[in-house]
């Protein structure tokens, strides 16, 4: 999703990861083409309790302060040339978008970044 020479802080809404078959290793992926990935949401404890059951380990979580806060905390704390944040709703990236970030779909960065969703490879 980076590109050549350009810097890129990452943050992927907790209903995005859920949406992916493997979170700990998206998240582990894309800390090595960002210069900071985080995870982002509306309830702390919700999505601490997500990444501790999943084994993710962020860079950083934003959830304290609801997602708006959490997005323009981290605009503010991490300069980079692109900010993008990755969701699954309308809301999301109406959210986003007002706040200067990018934002893509869960299923759009799953097919830059090769990243499975969940059920993609299951046999019915």
């Amino acid at each position: 999703m980076a590109q050549a020479g350009e810097e890129m802080t990452l943050v992927i809404g907790v209903d995005a990861l859920r949406r992916l078959s493997d979170p700990a290793a998206a998240v582990e992926d894309a800390s090595r083409w960002t210069v900071e990935v985080g995870v982002a949401g509306n309830d702390h404890d919700e999505l601490r309790s997500f990444l501790d059951r999943e084994g993710v380990e962020p860079g950083f979580v934003s959830g304290e302060r609801g997602l708006i806060g959490g997005l323009v905390a981290v605009r503010q704390r991490i300069t980079t040339d692109r900010h993008v944040f990755v969701g699954t709703t309308d809301e999301a990236r109406a959210t986003a978008e007002a706040v200067g970030w990018e934002y893509l779909d869960v299923e759009e960065a799953s097919t830059e970044a090769d990243w499975d969703l969940a059920g993609e490879n299951e046999q019915s």
